[in-house]
């Protein structure tokens, strides 16, 4: 084995040997930890072998290592199939931890994670929309802290935290350009705040864009490709995602179909009365579209508004009617561009309103060329929150991978 100083050093066919080594056994030990992390439940040396493609001699030294440094956990024999029984090891989720921030303009949901994603503690807290930027996002990072020591995860060992923001997030410089439902938050450098305040690598990404990889990974649109989110609460917005790859657009605004123009007579009108999608078909529109709608949560009067329209309620029914016309417009139309298999509804609009689903997929149908399902959010509120932990996950195993494949470049840290 080549020492660190062989490995720098730049002459002779050793010190040449030593780097043909040392980066062939990155590059299996890069393989192996990609099979270990996908894996679910116990798993042997032989099934690893297998799976990885590599020799029974480089798997069993390679998994020596990862359970000496404790990112597989040796759970001893199994039993016998027949002849000698196998060593039984897993990867060990917990040997890291991730956490994900959804920023609400009314509620914050927070979560730490194992590096599998799975939740180990959950918490929802008003969102301190007085404070300013800074002061809210360190209020966050604080409750993380706490949360951890709640249930005893090493604040130290949080590898990664996905932040989801209520607006278009630039993702090259982590800044928020905008988010229109939360006071003051113009250009504000959410990852460089956060990063400093939390310790751990920062992602921040649209909370859409957010609960669409959270509707694919664990809802409604597991096995889609090709799809869109639309979200209709406070805010009103969309996601796409495209052969497999979140679409951002050239200024990262792909999606705020929000502030789509739904008619000629407000084209000269000021933007915010001018009939943009939000102002005509969003939770205030609605709110004004059926007078018995109470000041609270929407949880609760939608839920009386969808009630009231099933009996006969002239206005609600109008409400509901008008306001799924707009959002079936609107789906038609990113049907249209987008030709998806399938558009998810979610937001509080339709956490509690079966019915409003079944009447913009009418509209759709009535108006979409090719064929395709409109269908309700799993996940419901909790859709950008999965899908920062999943982006989380996602980058901290990558951090592990990058950190193993070093550490078998630079020394002699696989025998």
């Amino acid at each position: 084995m080549a020492t660190s100083s062989g490995l720098s050093g730049g002459n002779g066919p050793h010190a040449s040997g030593a780097r043909h080594a040392s980066h062939l056994r990155g590059l299996n030990l890069d393989r192996v930890l990609s099979v270990v992390m996908e894996r679910v439940g116990p798993f042997t040396r032989a099934e690893l072998s297998d799976a990885a493609g590599l020799s029974a001699p480089t798997v069993g030294g390679l998994t020596s290592y990862l359970i000496r440094t404790g990112l597989i956990t040796d759970l001893g024999v199994g039993p016998s199939r027949g002849g000698r029984r196998p060593a039984l090891m897993e990867f060990n989720a917990r040997h890291r931890y991730v956490a994900g921030i959804d920023l609400g303009p009314t509620r914050t949901r927070l979560a730490i994670a194992d590096l599998r994603a799975d939740v180990i503690v959950h918490r929802v807290v008003p969102t301190p929309t007085a404070l300013p930027p800074e002061g809210l996002l360190r209020f966050m990072a604080t409750t993380l802290k706490g949360m951890a020591r709640d249930v005893g995860v090493p604040y130290e060992r949080i590898l990664a935290v996905t932040a989801g923001a209520p607006g278009p997030v630039n993702l090259e410089t982590g800044v928020v350009a905008l988010a229109p439902n939360l006071s003051g938050w113009r250009d504000v450098p959410l990852r460089s705040i956060l990063q400093t305040a939390i310790g751990s690598t920062v992602f921040v990404e649209n909370d859409v864009n957010l609960a669409l990889l959270g509707e694919r990974w664990r809802g409604a649109a597991r096995g889609h490709d090709t799809f869109a989110f639309i979200f209709v609460g406070t805010g009103l917005g969309a996601a796409f995602l495209i052969n497999g790859r979140l679409h951002h657009g050239h200024h990262y605004m792909a999606g705020e179909i929000g502030v789509m123009c739904m008619g000629t007579q407000y084209v000269d009108a000021d933007f915010g009365t001018r009939g943009c999608l939000e102002t005509l078909a969003g939770l205030d529109a609605l709110r004004a579209r059926w007078p018995d709608a109470a000041r609270e949560d929407p949880a609760h009067w939608v839920v009386d508004l969808i009630a009231a329209a099933e009996s006969g309620d002239p206005a609600a029914q109008r409400a509901l009617h008008d306001t799924a016309e707009l959002i079936g417009i609107a789906a038609a139309n990113v049907g249209t561009v987008v030709d998806p298999s399938i558009i998810v509804l979610g937001g509080a609009m339709f956490a509690q309103a079966g019915r409003l689903v079944e009447l913009v997929r009418a509209v759709v149908q009535r108006l979409s060329r090719t064929s395709f399902d409109v269908v309700l959010s799993e996940l419901g509120k909790e859709a950008p929150l999965a899908g920062c932990l999943l982006v989380a996950a996602n980058e901290a195993r990558a951090q592990l991978r990058h950190h193993f494949n070093d550490a078998a470049n630079t020394a002699e840290a696989v025998q």
